[in-house]
């Protein structure tokens, strides 16, 4: 009998631990529990590196996830204080974000591996009710440990980024495209007969997302929440620009990107001089035009703007930098953390002189609206902006 609690013990954590999974952002189904299961039941649960050897191999199936896993294990079942290697101060206002703090922490901190809580699932479950809370949370009211919570969250997010056809073909079965010379050389395997046809298709790439962030004083309470979402879109290794501009344009890709969260952060931090400064929206825009657009960098690209529209500077340069920045991208979307209170209307000069050159505009206020963000640029990188859905805006 005690036996039998023992396994009902060993089942409770690890469906525990897939829902932990799942909430961070990987897949995990009923199938790789499953096989998780018979992994351990061949080997010795007292060897830690067995356990954790055996776990890794049968619910992580992209070397993305592993860092996630690694974290959630320690977490769960060596009972970690925090799932993040180091605590660095950071000059961008996300100082010390200790996840001891968040709901989820704290309920994988108070579990201990035995005795086992019976009320596992319960706990998970409110965990996963208090990250849903989130997603209609302003930024502005958000704590540090909120906020980590939705760097968990931005993570997830930044893994859907569009795609285009490009016009390289590549092999495929359901290709529609003759390809000639793999079907001759089939057919000399048939005495000339061409009995198994080759097709091709244009195969899917990356499309390039180009985000520029207003982090000047008025966007300073949403700016935090937006650069945790652009190093998670850096991160991802895709087509993904960053900027960020105040008083100055600064470029951030190269300081975000790595694997490594919390030193990207700190970079980037040392990279950006001008934070919670002026707004110079139109000089910035023409400095990115002048200097990077004119590269070639937002040919077929969708740019992402998120300011509140106060323009300190000349108007009119915003929108002839807005008109250029236009013509020579696929689209632009422009984030408003003010558009998501029910009373806002457009009023500031800046946001007047922007938005006849804007394709959609939606709010950036939470975590919801930049899910809404992601929808709307998926559907940009496969369909103009004058033939997107009403659905996904």
């Amino acid at each position: 009998m005690s036996g039998q609690r023992a396994g009902d013990a060993v089942v409770r954590k690890l469906v525990t631990f897939g829902r932990i999974l799942r909430e961070a952002g990987v897949e995990v189904g009923p199938g790789r529990l499953q096989d998780a299961l018979r992994a351990l039941d061949s080997i010795d649960l007292q060897i830690r590196d067995d356990v954790y050897a055996a776990l890794a191999c049968t619910l992580v199936a992209k070397r993305d996830d592993l860092e996630i896993f690694d974290r959630a294990f320690r977490a769960w079942f060596e009972r970690a204080p925090s799932l993040n290697h180091a605590q660095r101060p950071l000059d961008l206002g996300l100082a010390e974000m200790d996840e001891s703090h968040s709901v989820a922490a704290q309920t994988i901190a108070e579990i201990s591996m035995d005795p086992v809580d019976p009320d596992d699932a319960d706990k998970a479950s409110a965990a996963s009710s208090a990250t849903e809370m989130l997603r209609s949370k302003d930024f502005a009211g958000m704590t540090l440990a909120e906020l980590h919570e939705v760097r968990r969250a931005c993570e997830r997010l930044a893994r859907s980024l569009p795609k285009r056809r490009s016009r390289r073909l590549e092999a495929s079965h359901r290709g529609t495209l003759l390809d000639p010379r793999r079907t001759m050389r089939r057919a000399m395997h048939a005495e000339g007969e061409q009995i198994d046809r080759a097709f091709r298709e244009q195969k899917l790439i990356e499309r390039r997302v180009v985000f520029i962030c207003d982090i000047s004083g008025s966007m300073e309470p949403y700016a935090r929440a937006l650069v945790l979402f652009l190093q998670a879109a850096v991160a991802t290794g895709r087509r993904v620009e960053a900027f960020t501009f105040g008083t100055r344009l600064t470029h951030l890709t190269p300081f975000l990107d790595g694997r490594d969260p919390d030193r990207a952060l700190e970079r980037a931090s040392k990279a950006v001089r001008d934070w919670a400064g002026g707004t110079r929206i139109g000089e910035s825009l023409d400095a990115f035009n002048r200097v990077y657009a004119r590269r070639g960098m937002t040919r077929g690209a969708i740019v992402v703007i998120a300011s509140d529209g106060w323009e300190r500077g000349d108007t009119s340069l915003l929108a002839s930098s807005m008109a250029t920045l236009h013509r020579r991208s696929r689209a632009i979307v422009w984030l408003n953390p003010l558009k998501g209170h029910a009373a806002y209307q457009p009023l500031a000069g800046g946001m007047q002189a922007a938005l006849p050159h804007v394709d959609v505009f939606l709010p950036g206020h939470n975590l919801a609206s930049l899910e809404t963000m992601v929808r709307v640029i998926m559907q940009l990188g496969r369909t103009r902006a004058a033939q997107l859905s009403r659905s996904a805006v």
